[in-house]
């Protein structure tokens, strides 16, 4: 093997402009104070969609430096697989929810607070106590007034989220796991029951070091994004 080539896989960032950088530089900056017991007391909340084409990227290819788009080194892929489902779920030091299946229909507000925030998030933060803060992105069902409204009247503080920061957010790479250990199962997933099965299965025996893991890694993610200018982290 020659010097030149490296072992790669496909890097995939949402693109992001100055506005976006500095937004995420300035939301690190303020954070940059929070340590892990700080981060402890988040519950973070993300939504996947799973297909029965996933992708476990454990492929690499071999390849020389900047020849990443040429076409042997391409490997296409069907971007609307025919069996597709959303899981959404939370997870903190220490605790998570069950896998959840949005297995018909969209995501609307109305059911974001009836099938995650009222009987999930409140009884963390319950347990919790006043420190508790919750973390979702900004997707639009997120954002309604009527979450807000459930919000204020159960007393649960959000986190402010900066837009397009998945890469900030650790729920990342506990999608990544579970989509592995998917792909790994011994049986072939054949339709959306199979998939569903193995996905709430995989959720379950997810260890809970790996989520107390990735919670933990924020204090090194916000210290990454501000050496880096707001730009991409590498997690």
């Amino acid at each position: 093997m020659g010097e030149d080539l490296y072992a790669r896989r496909p890097v995939v960032c949402v693109p992001l402009t100055r506005q976006h950088r500095t937004a995420r530089l300035q939301w690190c900056r303020e954070h940059h104070n929070w340590t892990e017991q700080d981060w402890a007391c988040v519950l973070f909340s993300d939504e996947s969609r799973f297909s029965l084409l996933s992708d476990c990227r454990r492929q690499l290819i071999w390849r020389e430096s900047g020849t990443a788009y040429r076409a042997e080194n391409i490997k296409e892929k069907d971007r609307y697989p025919t069996c597709s489902i959303m899981v959404w779920a939370d997870i903190m030091i220490n605790g998570r929810t069950r896998l959840h299946v949005a297995a018909n229909g969209t995501m609307t507000g109305q059911r974001y607070i009836d099938e995650d925030l009222l009987p999930h998030v409140r009884l963390f933060r319950g347990a919790v106590g006043d420190k508790f803060v919750f973390m979702d992105d900004n997707a639009t069902c997120h954002r309604t007034l009527a979450v807000q409204d459930c919000l204020d009247s159960e007393g649960i503080q959000r986190l402010v989220w900066p837009a397009r920061s998945p890469d900030l957010n650790p729920f990342g790479n506990v999608w990544d796991a579970l989509g592995r250990q998917v792909a790994g199962r011994n049986y072939p997933l054949t339709n959306k029951n199979t998939l569903i099965r193995a996905l709430t299965e995989e959720w379950d025996t997810l260890p809970q070091q790996l989520l107390d893991n990735v919670v933990q890694s924020m204090v090194r993610r916000v210290e990454c994004c501000i050496t880096l200018r707001g730009g991409h982290i590498p997690y």
